[in-house]
């Protein structure tokens, strides 16, 4: 499988910063030192950045702020906590089908190896048989979701 050199450089920023920093800080704390790892690597991004989310094809007053926006096309939400839930992939999942874009991060680093997961959410709008695979993949540190 050809890797997206894209999600790849990203994937390998994040293992830098919890290589350094290693889990048992807040959230906070690795955003701001993968923002500055992002830089070093000459990554694209916008931290906090605003998507607009669409509902029934009509643009929502409200949107919805990622915790990076790298390349202009690859959301990346970080977490700090114990494990990775169902709930977290499908946070980014719906986060994927409301916006409009096909590629997201999960990064999580408050376990003692990062985990970290990567969501393509293809052309297709049928969700409900995709959810089906994020819940087999929940004891997994890393995995690729094709939705």
């Amino acid at each position: 499988m050809q890797r997206d050199p894209e999600t790849f450089a990203i994937i390998g920023a994040a293992m830098e910063v919890h290589r350094k920093l290693r889990h048992g800080f807040l959230e906070l704390v690795y955003q701001t030192a993968l923002a500055l790892e992002f830089q070093n690597r000459g990554i694209p991004y916008a931290a906090e950045g605003a998507l607009p989310i669409k509902y029934k094809s009509k643009l929502l007053t409200c949107a919805y702020r990622a915790d990076f926006i790298c390349f202009s096309n690859v959301i990346v939400e970080t977490k700090a906590i114990a494990q990775l839930t169902n709930a977290d992939d499908a946070q980014l999942i719906n986060q994927l089908k409301a916006t409009g874009f096909h590629r997201g991060i999960l990064l999580n680093f408050g376990a003692s190896s990062l985990e970290h997961r990567r969501l393509v959410f293809g052309l297709s709008d049928n969700l409900r048989k995709s959810v089906q695979s994020v819940d087999d993949i929940s004891s997994q540190s890393t995995a690729e979701i094709y939705l």
